[in-house]
This record gives structure tokens, sequence and C-alpha cells, in this order.
């Protein structure tokens, strides 16, 4: 908008110079002409009855024949209007005098400008010749009439400009709002499709380009939403089937589980062999029960059907607990106040610390130290273990489902998916983890949860 202003303020300005230029030269020439033709003519017509050599007497009449006459000089004799005497300059008096023709100046004055018009007086005899009669006549026309015909025009040159001015701005808000409007629109569509509302289109009003570029963005909406439909569909779908496997594994798991715990009681009426082929399905059963309980675990969050249950509770008592089922205490070393008092979901926190001390005894090193502590609104639980650390590649995805640094373990122990199910029960409580390691080596997990979840106090 501004450059469309701009350029036709500039144009009309241009315009408007040039055309009070060439007019202001133009009337001036034609008022000068004027005034000369009609001073040559009073003068042509009076100069002959003049008697030569006049005399002061003869020389003031002829002043006052001729209109607007000022000056008139022969030889040493002069007639003057004290009125206007003082505008016939010494240059120009000269300059009729040494050239003998007439001559012209404008002058400004106090009552405004002048023409001031120098002639000599040329007799011409019956055979034509032109003789100079020694007589000068220096006469002055009031100009105001003209600077004020001049003004006017001026004045009407900057209405006209002014109102074009105010056209051009009319004009390239109209403009501007046309375009501007379309892509306003395109904007808040784009906008709105940024933060997820993939059903949000442009208008189309028009057949112009912006109309094509807003088909354009419908298109690609249109298709983005088809794929974030079918593909948020793949994943209920797959999170469902996780689901529905995990919970239809439990039943031949827990016959499996019962038929272990036969088998691990007669171990001991066993051979060497029967024995080591019974361990190692006593192991993979366990594993196979912990990865589906994981499962099961994953899908509710997945499924939003997560939910706290929270009590007043100790967190120190929650942490001795949760090594003493798992008969960890001899491996794990336990600092912190007792007797403090949280509103947490005490089943929640036994898995989280179950899954970082888990996680810490299988890939870091004994001993594997709990510091607990509590303020007026977190508590804070760092496991820490005495193992090489984390490399860097593994601490910023330490926390992602089935994520295992060396992927040549993979008959570990681990699910792969105990520290993603400890974040999620964190942040469930609206608290976090970080990963990282000690100054004097092993890795530390810390975990800060609010001291009253839910907001209850």
């Amino acid at each position: 908008m501004l450059a469309f202003v701009s350029a036709s303020v500039l144009s009309a300005l241009a315009v408007g110079v040039t055309a009070f230029a060439a007019f202001h030269d133009a009337l001036l020439t034609n008022v000068e002409q004027q005034s000369v033709d009609d001073a040559r003519s009073r003068i042509g017509v009076l100069a002959p009855d003049l008697t030569y050599p006049p005399d002061q007497q003869a020389l003031d009449r002829f002043r006052l024949m001729v209109a607007d006459a000022t000056l008139v000089t022969y030889q040493s004799l002069e007639s003057g209007d004290p009125r206007g005497k003082d505008l016939v300059s010494p240059e120009l008096r000269g300059a009729v005098g040494a050239r003998g023709v007439l001559v012209f100046q404008r002058v400004n004055s106090s009552t405004g400008p002048k023409l001031v018009i120098g002639t000599p007086v040329v007799l011409t005899g019956l055979d034509g010749a032109r003789t100079p009669s020694g007589l000068e006549v220096y006469l002055v026309r009031d100009l105001e009439p003209t600077a004020r015909r001049l003004d006017s025009t001026l004045r009407i040159a900057a209405g006209a400009g002014l109102l074009t001015t105010l056209a051009a701005v009319l004009l390239a808000l109209l403009s501007v709002r046309g375009v501007l409007r379309p892509v306003r629109h395109l904007r808040d569509s784009a906008r709105q499709l940024a933060t997820g509302d993939l059903g949000s289109r442009a208008k189309v009003h028009s057949s112009d380009e912006l109309a094509d570029l807003a088909a354009t963005f419908n298109d690609m909406a249109e298709r983005l939403q088809r794929s974030m439909t079918e593909l948020r569909h793949r994943e209920q779908n797959s999170r469902q089937f996780v689901a529905d496997v995990s919970h239809e594994l439990r039943t031949p798991l827990t016959t499996l589980n019962a038929v272990v715990d036969v088998l691990r009681g007669d171990a001991d009426r066993m051979t060497a062999e029967q024995r080591e082929s019974t361990t190692l399905a006593v192991e993979e059963v366990g594993r196979l029960t912990r990865l589906v309980e994981d499962l099961l675990e994953v899908s509710r969050f997945d499924a939003g059907t997560a939910r706290l249950q929270v009590r007043e509770v100790d967190p120190r008592e929650i942490v001795e607990q949760c090594l003493d089922l798992r008969q960890w205490r001899d491996l794990v070393d336990v600092s912190g106040p007792r007797g403090t008092t949280a509103v947490l979901d005490p089943r929640r926190v036994d898995v989280l610390v179950a899954n970082l001390v888990s996680n810490a005894l299988r890939h870091g090193a004994a001993p594997v130290r709990v510091r607990l502590t509590v303020d007026e609104t977190t508590v804070r639980i760092e496991v820490r273990d005495s193992g090489p650390g984390l490399v860097e590649a593994a601490i910023e995805r330490v926390f992602d489902r089935l994520y295992k640094h060396d992927s040549a373990r993979t008959r570990s122990e681990g699910s792969g998916l105990g520290l993603a199910i400890a974040l999620q029960h964190a942040r469930l409580h609206g608290g976090d983890i970080t990963a990282g390691n000690a100054a004097d080596g092993g890795a530390v997990f810390v975990v800060v949860l609010p001291r009253y979840a839910g907001g209850s106090q």
C-alpha cells in the first residue's frame, strides 16, 4: 500500500510541478509580451508628435501621455515619477543606452512584483530610414494580478494533488484489503491446522492466484486429515491389538507359572540336564510374564485409562517395602528422612522405584544408592549405581520404549519398557524423571514428584 501510494503521490507531484512550471513560464511570457507590445504601440503613436529636441515641459507631458511611464530621459533632461523611479536600475538604463534596443526585467518591490521595460525611441523618416531620437522611455507594469493568478493556480494544483493522494490511498486500501483478506484467512486456517484442527479449511471467494493457493492449501489439508485419520486408526488398532494380546496371554501364563512352580519344586530330583532345562524354562516364563505385564501397563497409558489412587503415605516406607518385596535390601543403600508424609499413589511409586533400581542392578553395578529428599512441595528420589554410567546417546533415548543401547543384549531380563513405564508413572503424578551421570562415575536417575499429587494437602 505504501509503495502504491508513494508512486501515486510522486507521479501526481511530478505531473503537477511540470504542469505548473510550464503554466508559470507561459503566463509570464504572455504577460511580458503583451506589455512589451503595448509599450511599443503607445510610444510608436505618441513619439512622432513630440517636438525635437524636447524641453522639460515636453518630456513631462510625454511621460504623462504614455501610460505606466515612470521615467523619460533625453540627453541631460529627465522626467520621472517618484513612486516608481527607483525601480529603474542603473544596469537597465545602461543596457538600453548601450544596446539601443528594448530591454525588460522583473523586479520585486514593497507593493509586489513589477515588470520594468526600457526602450529607446527611434524615429522613422519618410524614406523609411530609422534614426535614434536620443529619447529613452522606462515603463513599470504591475505583475501582482499575474502573481495572484499563479498563486490561485498553485492552490488548485495542491488541492488536486491532495484529492489524488486521498484517492490513491483509498484505492490502495481497497486493493490491499482485497489481497490481504484471503491471505489472513489462509494464515488463520494454517494456524488452526498447526494446532491440530485438521478440519480447518481456507475460504475461496475468487478465481485468481490467491484462490488457487487457497484451493491447494485445502487439498493439502484434506490429504493430511485423511493421512492422520488413517494413522490414528492404525495406531489405535495397534494399541488395541497389544492390549488384547497381552490380556489373552495372562491366562496361559498363569497356567505356565503354575507348571513352572511345580517343576521348580521337583528340581532336586532331576538330572543335571533336566535341571538346566527347567531353570531356563523358569527364567523365560518369568521374563515373558514381566513383558506381558509391562505391555498391559503401557496399553493403559496409551488408552488414557491410567488413574491415580492417592493416599497419605511415608515415601521412605514405600521405598523400603519395594526393596524388601524384591529381596534387594542387601544390594541397595537407602537414605532419607523417616516419618514424613506425602499424598501419592503407593502402587505406582513402588513400580517406579522398582524399575529404576532393577535397571541400576542389571546395567550398572552394586552398590546401588537410593537417596530420598522431601521438602515442602516435592518428593525427590535419586537412584545411583556404581557402574560405568550412560553413554551420551543413551541419555537422550533411555526412556524410549523398547530401547536397548547394546543391541547384542537381546536376551536380557529387561523388556525395554521399564524406564518408559517409570517415566509415565512420574508424569501421571505431575512429576518427571531425568537421567545423567555422576561426576565420579555411575548413572543417576532423579525422580521429582509433587508432594501432594492432585493438589491435595
